[in-house]
């Protein structure tokens, strides 16, 4: 990918311009991956909270997919979880 090429938010999957080396969406997706172990849910049962396929879970965490708005939400609802503490990068928080 060149600096040019346009990516997707990992909230809102709007697309914008940053070097993909710019982008860290391990933190957001451990945070995920933690709150779903923390509510005892496999990948599967997730899934099917939330109307996808146990893949697209798997790929989020990974950090391989970015979901739709509409998709965070849903995760953050089954979750018990805010948008914030989930999706949001807060360099302060991770540090």
């Amino acid at each position: 990918m060149t600096d040019t090429e346009k990516i997707a938010c990992p909230v809102c999957n709007v697309r914008s311009q940053y070097p993909e080396e710019e982008r860290d969406n391990g933190m957001k997706n451990k945070r995920m991956k933690i709150a779903r172990i923390e509510k005892d849910l496999s990948q599967e049962q997730l899934a099917e909270k939330v109307g996808v396929t146990r893949q697209t879970i798997g790929m989020i965490e990974a950090g391989k997919f970015n979901p739709s708005l509409q998709l965070c939400i849903a995760i953050c609802r089954a979750l018990d979880r805010t948008l914030d503490g989930l999706f949001w990068e807060d360099e302060e928080r991770e540090e």
